[in-house]
């Protein structure tokens, strides 16, 4: 069984929450402005997290289901354990200014700044954007003066007034609670499209909380010849627990071979 570091990884972008925002009727359309500020507020107020996650990751070659466990202290820790049947299969720590990762199945290790992380995801991330999709927060600097929003459906879309060259990206929010129905970001020379879904929040200690995360990349096929690359991670929170001690233990094994960037 071949582990993707990937996969891992994607566990530390994908997650949760919300707390003390407006709500607003079918018929009630807000301003640019407003929206963008009753998102930037929906960002939640805790100090410690630890939670328990089932996933189940499909790729174009297998079905797998593990169990994750999920601390943070924010704005300083993220940390995640992969296992299967009790077994550690794969460890993450990030830091502000560090992430260090190893995997059990290849007994390889990382250590270093962000650069390995983004290569994998194929955008820049650094700490605060992790932690900004942990949280349900958009992972860019939302402004009145930069998006435009619109109704759809029910909910609000934002789209940059200028989207980035090769780099689109747009963002649906729930209009009764301004959290992230659903963020797309995709890179069209490469091929590249990154789809994460959010079903329903759930509320503790005034903040939500998702219950179910869906995350889908697609990468283009390398020839004529190839099909395209297709990843589905379903996420499922069994436990949130909040104002918790936690700790965040990390010791790479002996004989581990280090990942070396290109």
């Amino acid at each position: 069984m071949n582990i993707k570091p990937l996969y891992f990884l994607i566990l530390l972008l994908i997650a949760s929450a919300c707390g003390g925002s407006k709500s607003v009727t079918k018929t009630e359309v807000l301003s640019t402005k407003d929206v963008v500020n009753a998102h930037l507020a929906s960002e939640p107020q805790f100090n410690t997290l630890a939670s328990r996650v089932q996933v189940v990751y499909e790729d174009d070659s297998k079905v797998q289901s593990i169990t994750a466990s999920l601390r943070m202290e924010k704005d300083k820790t993220i940390w995640i354990k992969a296992s299967i049947l009790g077994i550690t299969l794969a460890k993450v720590l990030i830091t502000p200014d560090r992430v260090s990762y190893y995997e059990s199945i290849s007994n390889t290790y990382f250590e270093g700044d962000f650069t390995l992380l983004s290569e994998w995801l194929g955008t820049d991330i650094d700490f605060q954007k992790a932690q900004d999709i942990l949280l349900g927060q958009s992972i860019f600097n939302l402004s009145e003066s930069g998006y435009t929003s619109s109704w759809v459906q029910g909910k609000y879309k934002l789209l940059p007034k200028k989207q980035q060259p090769n780099f689109i990206y747009s963002l649906l929010l729930y209009s009764n609670s301004f959290k992230i129905a659903s963020e797309t970001l995709s890179q069209p020379n490469e091929g590249r499209i990154l789809t994460v879904r959010y079903g329903e929040y759930q509320n503790l200690d005034g903040n939500l909380f998702p219950s179910e995360i869906n995350i889908e990349t697609i990468e283009a096929a390398a020839s004529p010849s190839e099909e395209s690359k297709k990843t589905k991670i379903d996420l499922n929170y069994k436990k949130i627990d909040l104002k918790v001690s936690v700790s965040f233990p990390f010791t790479i094994p002996q004989g581990y071979e280090e990942i070396r960037l290109k």
